[in-house]
Parts: C-alpha cells; structure tokens; sequence
C-alpha cells in the first residue's frame, strides 16, 4: 500500500522552534506513516548535539513518533539498495539509505527538504519537500 516515508530532517522542525514548519510537519504526519530505525538515531544525535534537548524529553519525543509511524528496521536488503541509490543517483549514503528504506516499505512519497523535489527514485518513489512554496 503506498504511503508516506519521513525523512530525519522533516521531523525535526516538530521539536524546533519554528512554529510554521513544525505545523506542516505535524500536518502531513496526521495521516501516519513510515520511518526507519536510522531516522531514529539520526533525531536523537541532533536532539541531543544541536537542539541540547534533555534525555526524559528525547525519549518522550522518540516515543510520540513510534506510536504515529511505522518503525522499519534497516536490513541487508536496504543496505544493498542504498549503495545502488547512493551510486545511480549521486546521494549521499545517508540519504540513499533513506530513500532505500522508503521503497521497502512500498511508499510512495519521501518527505525531505533536504534531496531533490520531485526526483523520481525507483519505482514510484518522488521526493517532496514539505516547506517548498509555490512561486
């Protein structure tokens, strides 16, 4: 079924102070959707590093988002495809394993202000940039 996949940078803006992004970030997330273990990791490094949030509010934040997302966790299988994304498309490793984790789970859509908006990865897979505003 195709759905929704977040990339790190997306839900950080949720615990960030700033109120318009972190209002679109909640809004397309109402619907649910997908993540992956390393968006977890990836949110606790900067919670902690960047945004010095304490531990009891990190792990109230972690818990929040496994109860709205569907957590996937990374395989060989989503390894194996990140390098041939990562390769094909030029990203970095972190994003391909990203985008890697979106089409195993079947998603349509991989929300992220930091790749290319409306790249086409895969079968099916178009990066969207949330906060991007028509001109």
């Amino acid at each position: 079924m195709p759905g929704s996949f977040f990339d790190t940078n997306v839900l950080v803006y949720i615990a960030s102070g700033d109120p318009t992004k972190a209002d679109r970030a909640e809004a397309i997330i109402r619907d649910g959707g997908v993540i992956s273990v390393q968006v977890l990791n990836e949110l606790t490094i900067v919670a902690r590093r960047k945004m010095q949030m304490p531990w009891p509010d990190i792990h109230a934040f972690l818990s929040i988002l496994r109860r709205l997302l569907t957590v996937k966790p990374m395989t060989i299988e989503t390894h194996e495809t990140g390098l041939m994304l990562a390769e094909r498309y030029n990203l970095s490793t972190y994003d391909a394993m990203i985008a890697a984790a979106a089409l195993h789970a079947d998603c349509n859509t991989l929300w992220s202000e930091d790749m290319q908006h409306g790249m086409a990865l895969g079968a099916g897979l178009r990066i969207v940039n949330p906060f991007r505003t028509a001109n």
